[in-house]
């Protein structure tokens, strides 16, 4: 069963989406930055976000980044996934409804290139996500997590 949404919503939508194309591919990364928060993504100070960065148009306001913090080009943050645990054979996964949670990137974190963030993901301050990894679960502070589901295999020295 589909929702009816108001035009008013519509075309928010549309403005989000637009806004989105133009930040995954203009440059330099503060003319990105500056398009994403118009979006509504929350976004500190001296952030760097890379070139082809996919920011969830269902749900940029859930998305939370700390000052100084780096997202290499190619990444997704998610904020809404399909939620499985009612579907059986013989259903239609899209009938399926969506699980919607934040994302929080805390200071100085570090996302590596193609990474992706799903929902409800917190990423401690000056933590480092190595490249290609999915990140399904929080990550401590200062620890280098990666792979597919990400797993922290260091913890970096106060």
């Amino acid at each position: 069963m589909r929702r009816k949404r108001s035009a008013l919503a519509v075309l928010r939508g549309l403005w989000v989406r637009f806004l989105h194309h133009l930040a995954r591919h203009c440059f330099p990364s503060v003319i990105r930055v500056f398009l994403h928060r118009l979006r509504g993504v929350s976004i500190g100070k001296n952030v760097f976000i890379g070139l082809d960065v996919a920011i969830d148009d269902d749900g940029p306001q859930r998305v939370k980044i700390e000052d100084n913090v780096f997202i290499t080009a190619g990444c997704m943050l998610l904020t809404h996934q399909r939620d499985l645990r009612k579907y059986r054979r013989n259903t239609w996964v899209g009938a399926q409804p969506f699980i919607q949670a934040d994302i929080r990137i805390r200071e100085g974190a570090h996302i590596g290139i193609g990474s992706i963030v799903m929902p409800g993901v917190t990423i401690g301050r000056g933590a480092v996500i190595g490249a290609g990894s999915v990140v399904t679960k929080d990550v401590p502070d200062y620890c280098l997590a990666l792979g597919v589901p990400a797993k922290v295999i260091k913890e970096f020295e106060p």
